[in-house]
């Protein structure tokens, strides 16, 4: 139920449909002769997407998660396992045409390849299933199977978890596919941005990880400003930081995490 009504109403909460609503909305008041209200609802949705598409909004919505969990943090001699989450394979392009295509996010599984061989006797967890609802999808941890098999990663310390659908659900099935010991080190890999919540999952889950946070999309020098040079990028992080950040209160509100903003346990 939580998984189907999210996508739902993320699709009627996302930028670039209330874009989409106050042109509407000023279409359908000019056609009833209401010329200030029409007015107003082009104002305002002028003002949006200006704000969403031509200034550095997004930057500074995603900074603070980004921020919120250190990079490369000092790990012990041993690491026991990693869990890399899923979100980094075009799933959707993989269903049409096999393969396993990579998006932005590829970062995620770059790292895990690069530390499973840092540390060769460490578990390595690929958590991602099937998390579209609208059209046919490819989990991750399928066709990272196969990538993992085409650079000569194998064997039984790869696990694919390929039930969840979304980061509760990565948390709760990974825990319950390694049973991690108590005094055991595992590494959480997913986009910086996506920490927080991720780790707030892991909590909630009792599964205790060391967050490694990969896929940065932000500027640390990058305050408010005017950024006419990528509207299409400007978009698309706004979009990515009103979803993330609407995704947190969400889970806060739903028990999934334990406070509204997770941070490193020592803050």
């Amino acid at each position: 139920m939580f998984f189907a009504l999210s996508k739902i109403l993320w699709l009627f909460t996302q930028p670039i449909t209330l874009l989409l609503a106050g042109i509407l909305a000023s279409m359908l008041a000019m056609a009833f002769a209401r010329r200030r209200m029409a007015l107003v609802f082009s104002a305002i949705t002028v003002v949006l997407f200006v704000l969403v598409s031509f200034t550095t909004l997004g930057n500074v919505l995603l900074l603070p998660l980004e921020e919120r969990f250190p990079a490369n943090p000092a790990l012990p001699e041993r690491i026991d396992g990693i869990v890399v989450l899923g979100g980094f394979m075009e799933g959707e392009v993989n269903a049409s045409r096999g393969g396993h295509e990579i998006n932005g996010a590829g970062d995620r599984i770059i790292e895990t390849m690069r530390l499973a061989r840092l540390y060769p006797e460490a578990r390595i967890v690929v958590s991602g299933g099937e998390g579209t609802f609208f059209t046919d999808s490819v989990p991750d941890a399928i066709s990272a199977r196969q990538l993992f098999r085409n650079f000569g990663l194998t064997g039984e310390r790869l696990s694919f978890e390929a039930e969840s659908r979304n980061t509760y659900e990565n948390a709760v099935y990974s825990r319950e596919l390694v049973k991690p010991r108590e005094g055991e080190t595992w590494l959480l890999i997913t986009s910086a941005f996506h920490m927080p919540r991720a780790m707030g999952c892991f909590r909630q889950a009792d599964f205790s990880v060391i967050a490694w946070p990969v896929d940065y999309l932000t500027r640390r020098d990058r305050g408010f400003s005017i950024d006419l040079q990528d509207p299409v990028g400007g978009l698309a992080r706004t979009t990515i930081a009103v979803r993330e950040w609407l995704g947190l209160q969400s889970y806060w509100f739903t028990g999934k995490i334990g406070n509204a903003f997770p941070a490193p346990q020592n803050t």
